[in-house]
């Protein structure tokens, strides 16, 4: 058995869970979320607990246990208290406004980049420079964060750009003049 996908995931009181076959649907204070399992999977509730049990045994199956526990264990802890990610940006002018539904980013272009916030998202943004990205998909919330440091990746040798908070960029040292 895969040491995770044997794992129960418990369910807090404030969150419904219903298992329709192969679809499983989790309400919560954050939201509703849903899940398709992956092939070879099924869940079950009993009690306080969501079990997921796999049809054989092969390699792609044991994969997939794990795989189908860990979903749903994300769906579960999202809808409870949701996930976040914290963005700094770093380079004189560069700068990120919300207007509306939209990240306005200033990243030394001659354009500034619009990038629209998809439902389910909350973007917040503190001294024009660091941005929170909140949500109950962790996968959802990953991918924004992830789609947003891509329009100006950290620079290796002023440190300009979008960054993860507290990733470390590798400084290269410039020419030298002889």
């Amino acid at each position: 058995m895969s040491r995770i996908g044997k794992a129960p995931v418990s369910i807090p009181a404030k969150v419904k869970v219903a298992v329709d076959g192969n679809r499983i649907a989790a309400e919560g204070p954050k939201g509703k979320l849903e899940l398709s399992l992956p092939r070879n999977t099924s869940a079950l509730v009993e009690g306080g607990n969501i079990r997921v049990t796999r049809v054989g045994d092969s390699s792609e199956s044991r994969a997939m246990h794990g795989l189908a526990r860990a979903l749903i264990n994300n769906m579960v802890h999202g809808v409870t208290s949701g996930f976040s990610k914290k963005l700094e940006i770093q380079g004189v002018g560069f700068k990120a406004a919300v207007q509306g539904k939209v990240v306005n980013l200033a990243l030394g272009y001659s354009h500034p980049i619009l990038y629209p916030i998809p439902d389910g998202i909350k973007v917040t943004i503190e001294e024009n420079t660091k941005l929170t990205i909140e949500g109950s998909d962790k996968e959802l919330v990953g991918r924004v964060a992830a789609e947003i440091r891509s329009y100006y990746p950290p620079e290796p040798y002023k440190g300009k750009g979008v960054r993860y908070s507290g990733e470390k960029v590798v400084r290269k040292e410039g020419k030298t003049v002889q």
